[in-house]
């Protein structure tokens, strides 16, 4: 098994300082994060302290396709990754069928993460394997365009589609066919194998379970049952909504979302400085941050105070570029500054932003073009100490530590 690589997308795009709260919002096997669209209009003008994060499926919408298999613990595992990336903390979540089997399966292993968990027309376990073995076997055969007459009687409830004939529901069938088929079919082959009905008992995180009326699959029932095994969960109903219900009623799903958000939301929003040490700790970490602090005199308390709160409360907490990007364009600007005590420091961090030593060294080399040999000579000189430095244990943290 391996853990995919998922494509997210946040709303507002502000920084963590001016939201202090996350919502983590996972779409339904071959649909997209359009599928929230409606929800996330009215959650955006209810709930303007939390950030919106909407994560793509593998080989839906923005996460790119894969050919290797995955569990859903892997798409939690994913899941958790981007949250990471965006500051780390906890969160609430929300998922739609396979997103609320992702959801429950962060609730189950990862409990300390989460302020709250919604699931929308989901549950412990979905169907059987055989079925969605024979699910993944028609896909691999045909593609997803042959199962959009099945799944529009699956996903929306009778006269849906009739009295909508332009709106989001045409489109998420034709989306359907746009999903890469092996991606789609792994998908089906790992909610084949999902089970948690054995760890409801034990999910202790304010829950609320939501069915549609007419949904089939993940019925009323069903998920009365499963609310039932946990020991904060609430369950409502959306009359007249199907098996995607937050697309079909999302002014009544979003009103069930802000009602979970208020019972369950985190501490009060968190100061600039606050929030540029939590990012500084994360990118830089624990070692390099302490030294630092330790290191602080009356003369440079003030820029230790400034960098914390404007380079990493402010420019380094924004979302419109990963923390991977980040160091992309700041070795990039080192490099060509020749800033070499501040590339050593930034070497590291990239390394734990998710760069590789090879696409280390392949910024360095990009840079060179632009920014001349000498310099990127000397910053391959740093690198190759760091790289050293790190498989060498004993060797420890040398880099100054007046700066970042």
């Amino acid at each position: 098994m391996t853990v995919p690589r998922l494509i997210g997308s946040i709303t507002p795009a502000a920084p963590v300082a001016t939201a202090s709260e996350l919502l983590v919002l996972l779409p339904s096997l071959g649909t997209t994060t359009a599928v929230w669209d409606g929800v996330v209009a009215e959650l955006s003008r209810a709930l303007p302290h939390v950030r919106i994060l909407r994560v793509d499926l593998p080989g839906h919408g923005a996460s790119p396709s894969t050919r290797e298999p995955f569990g859903i613990a892997d798409l939690a595992e994913a899941t958790l990754r981007i949250v990471d990336e965006l500051g780390g903390g906890r969160f609430h979540v929300a998922g739609i069928s396979l997103g609320g089997t992702i959801a429950l399966e962060l609730a189950a292993t990862h409990p300390e993460r989460l302020l709250s968990l919604a699931l929308f027309c989901s549950g412990s376990r979905i169907g059987d394997a055989d079925g969605w073995a024979e699910r993944g076997a028609e896909v691999r055969r045909s593609g997803t365009a042959s199962l959009v007459t099945g799944s529009a009687a699956r996903w929306y409830a009778p006269g849906y589609l009739e009295n909508n004939p332009n709106g989001q529901g045409a489109r998420g069938l034709g989306t359907l066919v746009e999903v890469d088929d092996e991606s789609y079919a792994l998908c089906t082959d790992a909610l084949g194998r999902f089970d948690r009905t054995s760890s409801l008992g034990g999910i202790e995180v304010d829950a609320l379970l939501v069915s549609g009326e007419h949904d089939q699959v993940t019925t009323t029932a069903s998920m009365k049952a499963v609310a039932e095994a946990m020991p904060r969960a609430r369950f409502a109903e959306l009359p007249g909504a199907s098996h995607l219900a937050p697309l079909e009623k999302p002014a009544e799903a979003a009103s069930l979302l802000i009602g979970l958000v208020h019972i369950a939301g985190g501490p009060s929003p968190a100061t600039p400085y606050d929030t540029g040490m939590a990012v500084r700790r994360a990118v830089l970490g624990d070692a390099h941050v302490d030294a630092a602090l330790g290191a602080i005199t009356p003369e440079t308390a003030a820029f230790q105070d400034f960098i914390t709160r404007y380079a990493w409360g402010e420019i380094w907490a924004r979302t419109q570029l990963s923390r991977r990007e980040r160091s992309i364009a700041t070795l990039a600007a080192l490099v060509t500054g020749g800033h070499e005590a501040e590339i050593r420091m930034h070497v590291r961090a990239a390394l734990r932003n998710g760069l590789s030593r090879n696409d280390i060294g392949e910024v360095i080399l990009h840079t060179a073009l632009y920014a001349g040999l000498p310099s990127a000579n000397a910053a391959l000189a740093i690198m190759r100490a760091v790289f050293a430095e790190s498989d060498d244990p004993e060797s420890g943290d040398d880099s100054s530590h007046g700066g970042d």
